[in-house]
């Protein structure tokens, strides 16, 4: 059975500008859909998180709202409550990218506050893109690529076409003007080629081994994309 490593978010705030901390963690269904798709194809899932700590879900992402109904946010939180990857997590600083045959980070607001300056992730997403190997960011998650740098001070993905939660999508969501900033901002002062799809829309962007999808309705068909590559 292969490997796949999927770097989740520690956090479980969100800084916003005025100083005051916003409750997030991870986005349930972007690590749902993708930990379902990847198991039912065979394939472990590794959680690794910096530090080792559990990961947290954003429980907006259990809402109704979210979720199409009641019936519907009650199943996806039984099933990150009973997630055994969610209970037995890695050090992300023990990671040997030799053991996995991919790597996906899903989003939540939690990317924001720590994986976007997280070295190590960095480092990580170095190697992952220089390997050959698929990697799958979705949402919120592309913020981890602003610490992707080379030795010369460069940025990894510049050039690269990228998607992820947009400006436009933040705004609809009632937090764009409460933010320090905004990914979508952030990712083309990075040098990448932003790809912004229709807000709440599936959208998925690939561009050599990144794979990339806008917001939580990207998450399955990302998935589907990164399985056809491993086939």
């Amino acid at each position: 059975m292969a490997k796949i490593l999927f770097v989740v978010t520690g956090a479980r705030h969100w800084t916003l500008a005025d100083g005051s901390q916003h409750p997030t963690g991870f986005w349930a269904e972007e690590f749902v859909a993708p930990y379902e798709a990847f198991t039912q194809a065979g394939h472990e899932v590794v959680v690794a998180t910096p530090g080792g700590v559990v990961p947290v879900v954003d429980e907006g992402s259990l809402s109704p709202d979210m979720n199409g109904g009641q019936e519907n946010a009650d199943a996806i939180a039984d099933k990150v409550r009973s997630n055994p990857a969610l209970q037995q997590v890695v050090p992300l600083d023990s990671v040997s990218l030799d053991d996995y045959i991919a790597v996906f980070y899903p989003g939540g607001h939690g990317p924001m506050e720590d994986l976007a300056v997280d070295a190590t992730s960095g480092a990580l997403l170095n190697d992952i893109i220089d390997s050959g190997k698929p990697l799958g960011v979705v949402c919120h998650a592309p913020a981890a690529l602003l610490a992707a740098t080379r030795t010369d001070g460069s940025a990894t993905f510049a050039g690269y076409q990228v998607t992820g939660f947009s400006n436009a999508e933040e705004a609809q969501a009632g937090l764009a003007d409460k933010a320090k900033w905004l990914l979508q901002d952030r990712l083309v002062e990075l040098g990448v080629d932003y790809q912004e799809g229709e807000p709440w829309e599936p959208k998925v962007v690939v561009d050599r081994t990144l794979f990339t999808g806008q917001n939580p309705a990207s998450s399955a068909p990302l998935a589907e994309k990164i399985l056809s590559a491993l086939a």
